[in-house]
C-alpha cells in the first residue's frame, strides 16, 4: 500500500468532493449515548459515522458488506485519520458524505465529510483505508468481479 502524509489529507477531500463529484450522502441523528458528560459527540464516535457513510456507500454503489461476506472476505481497516472542525452535539442531524477515493487490486480508500445539517458546518472530515482480508486473517487481493465494481465507483 502507497502511505500518503497526513498533509495531504485535505487536497484529497477537496479534489474528491469536487463539485463534479456525486458524493453517497446519509443521515445521522447523535443519540444522547454518542456524547460525553458536557453532550459533545464523544471524538471516536466521528469513525462510527465514517463507517455508517462507508457501509451505506458500499450497499447503494457496489455491494453491501454481507455480499462481500459471502464471497469470503471481509474488509478490515488498516488505515484512519480524522480531523476535527467544530463540535456535534446530542440531537443534531449530521449529513454523512462519502466518496470511493480509490481501489487497488489490495485495497481501497473512503474519504468522508460530515456536516450539520441545521446550519451546514463542516464538523470533521477524513478517511479509511482497508484491505480485504480472508477467513483466517490473511490479505488477499480482490476478486476481479469485485474490483471492477470498486473501481466503477471511484470518485472522478
Amino acid at each position: 500500500m502507497r502511505q500518503r502524509p497526513h498533509n495531504d489529507l485535505l487536497a484529497d477531500i477537496e479534489a474528491c468532493f469536487a463539485p463534479a463529484a456525486e458524493p453517497h450522502i446519509c443521515h445521522y441523528r447523535v443519540l444522547y449515548g454518542d456524547t460525553d458528560a458536557g453532550g459533545v459527540v464523544y471524538y471516536a464516535n466521528y469513525l462510527r459515522f465514517f463507517e455508517l457513510g462507508r457501509t451505506e456507500f458500499m450497499r447503494a454503489r457496489v455491494l453491501s458488506y454481507h455480499e462481500v461476506e459471502e464471497q469470503g472476505l471481509i474488509l478490515p481497516v488498516v488505515e484512519c485519520v480524522c480531523r476535527y472542525r467544530k463540535s456535534a452535539r446530542y440531537d443534531d442531524l449530521l449529513r454523512i458524505e462519502s466518496v470511493l477515493a480509490e481501489a487497488g487490486r489490495a485495497s481501497c480508500r473512503f474519504l468522508h465529510r460530515i456536516f450539520r445539517q441545521e446550519d451546514g458546518a463542516l464538523l470533521a472530515f477524513g478517511g479509511t483505508r482497508h484491505a480485504p482480508v480472508d477467513g483466517k486473517g490473511r490479505v488477499r487481493r480482490f476478486p476481479p468481479d469485485l474490483l471492477a465494481a470498486l473501481q466503477r465507483a471511484v470518485a472522478r
